[in-house]
């Protein structure tokens, strides 16, 4: 599957300034965290999200629930492009997750997620067939020395909203 003009524009936009006032609007806990797309093609998405104050945890390491929020960014900001700007519509929402956490989580978290082929073949599906389709993403969360602190995968859920006319 092509990605749109608008899905283009939208990964763009993601790693400028216009989605920091995006996350400052839409989702502020994101902007207050420094959560950050740092990269975003057709197939794969990095996150980055900073240990810092609002991040911590009582044990000297990432919240938790700060490392889903950007493991979760790294697999729907995929979505977002496959879905933006397609003829109908595509609505989609995240319909489970898994996590497994390896190792203490400091300094500068990033997530890969490299499923971006699975997100636009589900889309593709979802627009052909009218029916809701699922894609299950996998992402893994490094530190800065490259070793794997946390991993997730997110199943989301697409489906081609019905043509009106």
């Amino acid at each position: 599957m092509e990605v749109t003009k608008k899905g283009r524009s939208f990964m763009k936009m993601a790693t400028g300034f216009k989605f920091r006032l995006f996350l400052l609007r839409d989702l502020p806990m994101g902007f207050l965290s420094g959560m950050k797309i740092k990269d975003i093609t057709p197939d794969k998405c990095q996150v980055t999200i900073p240990y810092k104050y609002l991040t911590k945890n009582p044990f000297k390491s990432m919240y938790f629930a700060c490392l889903t929020m950007a493991a979760e960014m790294s697999t729907g900001a995929l979505g977002v492009a496959a879905t933006f700007g397609q003829k109908p519509s595509v609505a989609m929402l995240v319909q489970g997750v898994e996590g497994e956490f390896s190792k203490k989580a400091v300094g500068l978290i990033t997530f890969t997620c490299e499923e971006g082929s699975h997100v636009f073949q589900a889309v593709e599906r979802t627009l052909e067939s009218g029916e809701g389709e699922k894609a299950t993403c996998l992402t893994i969360g490094t530190d800065e020395a490259g070793d794997e602190v946390a991993r997730f995968k997110f199943t989301w859920s697409f489906k081609a909203r019905k043509k009106s006319g």
